[in-house]
């Protein structure tokens, strides 16, 4: 599967303020395969029905159909946008987006999109049955930007620079269950974002990037009296999964006119998944006390057809393809399935807290729609009403990573109305039933919504399924 033709997908490049609009057609033919597009990060202000998640803000869109979507570009920075349909995020439904705007250092050439993705030699849909029946299988490599070698076959991603100029790449980590360090042999990183927010700058050798995260770096090219070609890595952490490449999975940064094979050596690093822990954002904000609170137990087990299935507070998330929650909304549904694990948010500029906690010895990245959070407190243990919350300008993101065996308290306010997922990023956990939603502000959203347009879209939708005998086998988003 491919946008466009091409693994990553063709960039979405915006300046800050614009109005995107993205045309969207379906060619899934062959495998009667529905789609949507969710673009990634984008707080979608008012136009909850825009953010693309199957079951939640639309039905799929079937093949040979189209759909558009709009929205304003309110952030600026690196994220991107990605299938919300199963798992074809990580079968090639990807790619970047690049909204212009004010950073936080300066650079003399913008590299663009750089993704790092683990990959298979198998489907993600054929993987996925070795997944809930035995756990997360082995992966065989990993790519940059789309490619990489093996079995002394392939390309590697090569970049060329210049001596004394900077360079800002935007990386995103696409894969669908590996937590990467990223690397430049010899060269240091400064660090001028998290996700869509802006942070003061800080210097590293090794970045930590969870899956669903997005950085953007400054590499100034002051290492041409040391080589000419330098590793570019990007190293699974078998503490999170595991990937049968992990040592290999790299690009070329080179000075002159050709790429080389570098000798260069990577830095020394602990193999972990943790979150990076310097995150300051530029523009200061405090929370305020919480008016609503929640704690949330994250568990896995075998439900009745002995298949591997994550609840949150004993719910594993099932919603249906063609009944999306934005619909019920409209239908003035006010009563939801428990397993379509709704928690509902009245009113207006409302401080949510969530406290997500685990037992289990995997880390998950988070990531909430619809909103940049606030990461009160986050760590390994116990959380409990004794530990001390950062309230004053802490780091600011939609994606964060809940520790192995630990806890990660997350605050938000209420300004935006919809119905919004909030999901681990492991590609296999979400179709598991890792994931709640947040209806939040519900008397609002039938106001901002273009009834014809959703009902449309799941008529045609209902319409192939019934069909075609589409049989729909995971969680829904």
């Amino acid at each position: 599967m491919a946008v466009n033709g091409s693994i990553p997908g063709p960039t979405i490049i915006a300046d800050w303020g614009d109005t995107v609009v993205v045309h969207v057609t379906n060619s899934l033919a062959t495998s009667q395969n529905g789609t949507s597009i969710h673009f990634h990060g984008i707080r979608q202000n008012y136009t909850n029905e825009m953010d693309g998640v199957s079951s939640i803000t639309q039905c799929p869109t079937a093949p040979g159909r189209s759909i558009t979507y709009t929205w304003r570009a309110l952030q600026y920075g690196s994220t991107w946008y990605h299938s919300h349909f199963a798992l074809q995020a990580w079968e090639g439904i990807f790619g970047g987006i690049l909204i212009n705007g004010p950073a936080t250092s300066n650079y003399d050439e913008d590299k663009g999109m750089l993704f790092l993705n683990d990959w298979d030699h198998s489907t993600v849909d054929e993987l996925y049955t070795t997944a809930e029946t035995s756990g997360p299988p082995t992966l065989d490599n990993g790519l940059i930007n789309g490619t990489n070698t093996y079995d002394s076959s392939g390309f590697r991603f090569n970049t060329s620079v210049t001596s004394g100029s900077s360079y800002r790449f935007r990386l995103v980590n696409a894969a669908v269950d590996s937590h990467f360090k990223f690397m430049i042999d010899n060269h240091t990183m400064q660090v001028i974002a998290s996700d869509l927010v802006p942070i003061t700058p800080y210097n590293t050798t090794v970045l930590n990037i969870g899956m669903g995260q997005r950085y953007d770096i400054i590499v100034t090219a002051d290492q041409a009296s040391v080589g000419d070609n330098f590793w570019i890595r990007s190293i699974p952490q078998s503490a999170c999964s595991e990937n049968s490449n992990s040592d290999d999975i790299k690009g070329i940064l080179y000075y002159g006119d050709s790429a080389s094979t570098p000798t260069t050596s990577a830095y020394s690093y602990t193999d972990s998944c943790d979150d990076e822990t310097d995150l300051s954002p530029y523009l200061s904000k405090t929370v305020s006390a919480e008016t609503w609170n929640e704690a949330e137990a994250a568990t896995v087990a075998l439900n009745s057809d002995n298949l591997f299935r994550w609840y949150l507070n004993s719910t594993t998330m099932i919603v249906a393809w063609n009944d999306p929650t934005l619909q019920q909304v409209l239908d003035n549904t006010t009563t939801f399935d428990t397993s379509n694990a709704v928690i509902q948010l009245a009113d207006a500029d409302e401080w949510a807290y969530f406290v997500i906690q685990t037992n289990q010895t995997v880390p998950h990245p988070i990531h909430l729609h619809g909103h940049d959070f606030f990461i009160l407190a986050q760590g390994t243990g116990t959380y409990s009403t004794s530990t001390t919350l950062n309230t004053t300008n802490p780091p600011r993101r939609d994606t964060a990573m809940l520790p192995s065996a630990g806890y990660l308290v997350l605050a938000f306010q209420t300004d935006n109305p919809g119905a919004w997922l909030m999901h681990c990023h492991i590609g296999w956990h979400t179709s598991e039933g890792f994931a709640l939603q947040i209806v939040e502000r519900y008397s609002e959203i039938a106001g901002i919504t273009d009834s014809t347009a959703l009902s449309d879209n799941c008529d045609s939708w209902s319409t192939f399924q019934t069909s075609n005998s589409i049989v729909q086998e995971d969680s829904g988003v």
